[in-house]
């Protein structure tokens, strides 16, 4: 391939990693959150809505591990696509925008059945963009007057954001290529000519191949309702081996989820089943497997090289401890927008690769809990290269941005006595009161009555001279075993 086609074929699979970021929330309900703790209370149930969303990352090819994940480390990383399936990736982009009909390219009957089943979604709230004349799209082009008064939807008009055109929905999918020259823009690259719309809908919607394409199209859509399609004893297989995956995944979830809310290590030093070493990770998958079916059949395949999807790997650890932290990130959130009004506190640490590292914890009201209490969350650390007061405050106003937290909520600041940090005249706490005067600075109590204690002790030669022989008796009964 030239570059550009290498270039293209980047631009569509970051735009595809984009997309499927978080689609793991849609495997289970994480709708009761306490305390930040209890990330996913009840993942045995799954409503109407997860199936369909389900639906929307399942193999439609009739392969659903290929659909679920393309990495055999068990992660969906489409950057180690098999680069000989052009096609396959091909695909795979239609699903940047799985609703935008401007990002469908090639539809299989496999697909068209997705489609179908899940029907046109239109587009409401945006803000139409003008084109040169000053025109743009309007929704009452979705409604039919007819000449009695009377008004029908016009259900296969879908408008794409991406491209800015709207589409005919049923003459995108049942086209076929002795009717593609005479279906017109509708159905193949889309209408944009605003000021002829209704005159172009018009002659569309009268048209024998609409006709057709729309007919197909309520027969299709009426058979997947009544479950009689042609191919109903494969969709059976695909259910059931969708419902396998499911519950193999809500198992290596609320594995994940336990040893990380013990802070417990997940990995050894071997990542196979059944050696020893191999982490507390696939040690609780072997237990879970002695006495769970559906983790037995999933190791069982494992060893049978029956699938090299095994979603047991540390890729997929890292990816749902990210998500774990990111739900509770996201409770942790809404509490404190809940609340409107927090504090801040900050404090500055090097690790152990010796760089320095801040912490951010806010302090608000929860009114979650039956009792309102004050409560102390921390949230995030923040890798600073700049230690100075402005360097400092920079980067606790680019989080709360990110964030979405308002600087002007704040009603406490909390830090050391350094002089980067209380300073009177380039402190973070005199920053951040020009921008918001309702922040007041306490210093930290902890520290300064560390200070008072330090500065008590040396001014006193008896104290000193106390706490000198305690160190010296404790550096000599420590450093020997036997004294």
């Amino acid at each position: 391939m030239s570059g550009a086609q290498k270039r293209k074929r980047k631009q569509r699979e970051e735009a595809l990693v984009q997309h499927q970021a978080g689609d793991m929330f849609k495997y289970f309900n994480s709708s009761k959150i306490t305390q930040g703790e209890e990330i996913v209370e009840n993942l045995g149930e799954t409503s109407v809505e997860e199936e369909e969303t389900w639906n929307d990352n399942v193999n439609e090819q009739g392969d659903l591990v290929d659909e679920l994940n393309e990495d055999k480390d068990d992660h969906v990383d489409v950057n180690e696509l098999n680069e000989k399936e052009e096609d396959n990736i091909q695909h795979k982009d239609s699903l940047i925008n799985f609703y935008d009909l401007g990002c469908w390219d090639k539809i299989d009957q496999n697909v068209r059945d997705l489609l179908v089943e899940k029907g046109p979604k239109r587009v409401d709230g945006v803000l139409f963009p003008k084109d040169s004349s000053g025109r743009h799209f309007e929704l009452s082009q979705y409604k039919r007057v007819l000449l009695n008064g009377e008004t029908n939807d016009r259900r296969w008009l879908v408008y794409s954001v991406l491209l800015d055109k709207v589409f005919c929905f049923c003459c995108k999918l049942f086209k076929t290529q002795k009717t593609m020259s005479k279906i017109g823009p509708l159905g193949n690259e889309g209408y944009r000519d605003w000021h002829n719309m209704g005159r172009g809908l018009k002659n569309h919607e009268a048209s024998k191949e609409h006709i057709y394409c729309m007919t197909s199209w309520i027969e299709l859509e009426t058979r997947l309702n009544k479950n009689k399609t042609i191919d109903q004893s494969v969709q059976i297989e695909i259910n059931k081996e969708r419902e396998h995956w499911r519950q193999v995944l809500k198992r290596i979830i609320a594995v994940v989820q336990r040893l990380a809310k013990n802070n417990l290590a997940f990995r050894g030093d071997c990542e196979k089943l059944y050696v020893e070493n191999n982490g507390l990770f696939l040690q609780m998958i072997e237990m879970i497997a002695e006495f769970d079916p559906i983790m037995k059949e999933h190791i069982r395949r494992i060893q049978a090289h029956e699938t090299h999807y095994t979603y047991l790997g540390p890729k997929i650890q890292n990816e749902l401890i990210q998500m774990l932290a990111n739900e509770v990130k996201s409770s942790i959130l809404r509490k404190v927008k809940q609340a409107k009004y927090f504090s801040v506190i900050l404090d500055c640490t090097p690790d152990a690769s010796h760089e320095e590292q801040m912490s951010l914890v806010i302090r608000c009201v929860d009114y979650s809990a039956n009792s309102v209490m004050v409560e102390e969350y921390w949230v995030e650390f923040l890798k600073v290269d700049d230690t100075s007061g402005l360097g400092l405050f920079t980067e606790l106003k680019n989080m709360l941005t990110n964030l979405e937290l308002d600087i002007d909520d704040i009603r406490g600041q909390g830090y050391d006595n350094g002089s980067n940090m209380k300073g009177k005249h380039k402190g973070v706490q005199t920053r951040l009161l020009e921008i918001n005067p309702r922040a007041f600075y306490t210093p930290c109590g902890c520290h300064s009555l560390n200070l008072t204690l330090c500065d008590m002790a040396n001014c006193c030669p008896k104290a000193m001279s106390f706490f000198g022989v305690i160190q010296r008796i404790y550096i000599l009964f420590s450093s020997s075993t036997k004294r």
